[in-house]
């Protein structure tokens, strides 16, 4: 089992990673977010990429998700955790709670850059329950022993397990009308990111799980000011420790895992278009993706 972790705002390096290499990984869709850092933590081969580049340099609209993804699967990554800061809709999840998110609505317009298919080849993944469940455990595990080991004695960070990520197409923040919207609806969280880290890495039989870090309280909340970006950044540096510590402790579980989630099987009877007539580009760009469903072509190739 190989780990696979994509850091968020305030995560741009795991520094316990030892025998550290960087790559630059070439992907059909361009470049990723960043170099990927492949090392050793917790016995387990992690490659870690900052979603938004080194120094935060992306925008959310911006970040090529299906690089980021493909380059992990390149790699061997087997797993994802994303660590993702959301604002709460919801007055239990406080700032600095962490939520392991396990459903997503969509509310950006880029559907066509949340799938490796279109071109020529078209493929429909199951998606009714988008976290791996077996990483979902795990993860919740390891957060609610990072949070025990935290040496904080009062107003300690909650866990939920479960919840509804709303992702939004940003840069700007939700209105106050937008806000109250998605409350009425029952979302949880709202970030602008993890949906097509979701959908990509299901698409790539990868196990997938957010680990959603709380900032703020959005801006529908009466008694709290609107969000702001120092507040996003202070509450970030006051989990940071948490969330390297939840990391370490999912590197040192994943050699235990089994994977009997779907996860690895998702493209098992999804692509419908019949292999005689997926181009030769396709099979040769997408090879880690679909090579293993596909017969040798005409030619004798894979």
């Amino acid at each position: 089992m190989k780990l696979g972790v994509i850091g968020g705002s305030g995560l741009y390096e795991l520094e316990h990673m030892s025998k550290i290499k960087m790559h630059k990984v070439k992907t059909p869709f361009g470049d990723p977010s960043d170099e990927i850092g492949c090392g050793t933590l917790g016995g387990s081969e992690v490659f870690f990429l900052p979603r938004h580049g080194k120094g935060h340099r992306i925008l959310p609209s911006e970040i090529n998700h299906r690089a980021n993804i493909f380059a992990l699967k390149k790699l061997g990554a087997t797993h994802i955790v994303s660590i993702s800061a959301v604002g709460s809709l919801k007055e239990e999840f406080r700032p600095r709670d962490i939520v392991i998110v396990d459903q997503y609505v969509d509310r950006t317009k880029n559907s066509a850059g949340h799938s490796f298919f279109g071109g020529g080849i078209a493929a429909h993944v199951p998606f009714a329950d988008p976290v791996c469940p077996e990483l979902m455990q795990v993860a919740y595990q390891a957060a609610l022993e990072a949070i025990a080991e935290s040496g904080k004695t009062s107003k300690k960070p909650s866990v939920k397990l479960g919840g509804i990520y709303l992702n939004m197409e940003g840069p700007a923040f939700s209105t106050r009308a937008e806000s109250n919207l998605y409350r009425s609806w029952g979302m949880d969280v709202i970030g602008m990111t993890n949906l097509a880290e979701a959908k990509l890495a299901r698409e790539a039989e990868i196990c997938y799980c957010t680990i959603a870090m709380v900032t703020d309280y959005d801006c529908w909340h009466p008694h709290h000011n609107s969000v702001t970006v120092d507040m996003i950044v202070a509450n970030l540096r006051a989990n940071v420790a948490i969330a390297k510590n939840i990391i370490a402790k999912i590197a040192a579980e994943i050699q235990r895992m089994k994977r009997k989630c779907p996860c690895p099987d998702a493209l098992k009877s999804a692509i419908i278009t019949a292999p005689d007539r997926i181009p030769d580009s396709l099979r040769r760009s997408l090879g880690p993706i679909i090579g293993k469903y596909l017969p040798p072509n005409n030619k004798g190739e894979e």
